[in-house]
């Protein structure tokens, strides 16, 4: 039997590899309630973009920018790009912006 820990530990790395499940899905998945899955997902909201929709084409998702394991800038280091990127034009703005994109950790439930 896994301990939340680890169960939150192998939800986050499921949504890392599917990208969008369901609740249900989850708790099938994993053998337990919908309403652990809804607290796991709540917990692990606040560290990591996770987020719901509802209706149809709805579910749980992960900001398609994250990856597990990845390195993000600091919010320093990506404050400091930006003020360069903000003196820059043409082919040298597109491609800070490139890299803005690329290493800025996503925000949590965004869509």
């Amino acid at each position: 039997m896994q301990s939340a820990a680890e169960r939150r530990v192998a939800i986050l790395e499921y949504l890392c590899e599917c990208r969008q499940t369901t609740r249900e899905r989850l708790a099938t998945e994993f053998g337990v309630s919908n309403r652990t899955i809804e607290r796991d997902l709540l917990v692990l909201s606040c560290s990591y973009p996770i987020y719901t929709v509802q209706g149809t084409g709805g579910g749980i998702f992960i900001d398609e920018d994250y990856r597990l394991g990845k390195k993000y800038m600091t919010d320093k280091e990506t404050a400091l790009l930006e003020k360069i990127a903000s003196r820059l034009d043409g082919d040298e703005l597109e491609t800070m912006q490139a890299i803005l994109k690329k290493f800025r950790e996503p925000k949590r439930g965004r869509k």
